[in-house]
């Protein structure tokens, strides 16, 4: 497993980051040890959680398997980069949601006792709270922080002004500052590439990227020409919905693409498209999910390799899109406004 820096901060994490959204609704909890187990045998050391992970509304059933892995001891804590969340409905009255001192208090308080620990290594504000001051989500993080309950911060999908007004506040006033960012990014969604991405390079924030495969349309699965397989998560109308529109001539391309290289590197399609992402500027890990030990060990053959200059350019060059980004007759390309160029060159 190969590690680094998540962003502009001292603490190492691995590449491959191991998603837990699914113990607990799809994965049962002996299950789900069994998986945690299997990732610290090779070399994952960041999890990720969140307080609303587990189905049943306020339970946190997510982080409570987590946290009775934890009391089996063996040093699996101390081991363990672990990151959860806040925002997210706790509960059907007033104040439990959003990024409010009381809430996020609350929940942090919460999710540290069911996950059995004194610390959260990293903080993930899980939206942006428009009906909250920033300077008061951003105060209250930072008294974690001062506190010892919290190691780190960092968001999640935030829009770019969302993440620089963070930060200005943050330096403003001496307070902690967001040091990772999650977001989509995957070889059919590089939207993350025009504004976020120039922003992380110049604010030192790394990217944890979720759903790196597209919302499921580079597992594999999808091919031209073919019916989608009964066993895709794209027959769930509640996935559909939730993602990005398919343009399914589009999604072909890349897959074509991805099926030329699959040829040259005897390495699957996701394992293609995850290797892509871990050569991208300022991505500092993949969070991947696991049903099973069997599909963990197949994420992690996406590591320890490299694609070649060549490869990485007929991808880019099949999933390249014209975004309709808002300002862009007004961009004059240069050395001095350098995007967009071959990004593996930055």
């Amino acid at each position: 497993m190969d590690y680094t820096h998540l962003g502009r901060s001292g603490v190492s994490v691995s590449r491959l980051c191991l998603g837990t959204m699914n113990f607990g609704a799809i994965t049962s909890e002996a299950d789900a040890h069994v998986i945690m187990d299997a990732a610290h045998e090779h070399g994952i050391n960041f999890f990720d959680t969140s307080n609303t992970y587990g189905e049943q509304l306020g339970e946190g059933r997510t982080e409570q398997i987590i946290g009775r892995w934890f009391a089996q001891g063996g040093d699996r804590r101390d081991k363990t980069v672990l990151a959860t969340k806040a925002f997210g409905p706790m509960g059907d009255a007033p104040n439990t949601s959003g990024l409010s001192a009381l809430h996020i208090r609350r929940a942090c308080e919460a999710s540290l006792r069911r996950l059995q620990t004194d610390y959260i290594d990293v903080y993930h504000m899980h939206a942006f709270d428009a009906t909250t001051p920033v300077e008061e989500t951003l105060d209250t993080l930072n008294n974690f922080v001062r506190e010892g309950k919290v190691r780190y911060i960092a968001c999640s999908n935030f829009s770019g002004w969302h993440l620089m007004k963070s930060l200005s506040v943050s330096e403003r006033y001496g307070w902690s500052r967001y040091v990772g960012h999650q977001v989509y990014y995957s070889l059919v969604g590089r939207d993350y590439e025009w504004e976020l991405m120039p922003l992380a390079l110049d604010q030192g924030v790394g990217a944890l990227v979720w759903s790196p495969l597209g919302w499921g349309r580079l597992t594999g699965k999808i091919r031209r020409g073919q019916p989608l397989p009964e066993t895709s998560r794209l027959h769930n109308k509640d996935v559909v919905d939730a993602g990005p529109t398919p343009d399914w001539e589009y999604v072909y391309k890349v897959v074509d693409a991805l099926e030329e290289v699959s040829k040259e590197t005897g390495k699957s399609i996701p394992q293609i498209s995850l290797n892509w992402l871990l050569r991208r500027p300022t991505v500092s890990t993949l969070v991947v999910g696991a049903r099973d030990e069997k599909q963990l060990r197949a994420n992690l053959a996406s590591v320890d390799w490299k694609l070649t200059p060549e490869q990485i350019k007929k991808l880019d060059d099949a999933s390249a899109t014209k975004l309709a980004y808002p300002y862009w007759h007004q961009i004059q390309f240069n050395d001095r406004n350098p995007f967009p160029v071959p990004l593996e060159n930055l």
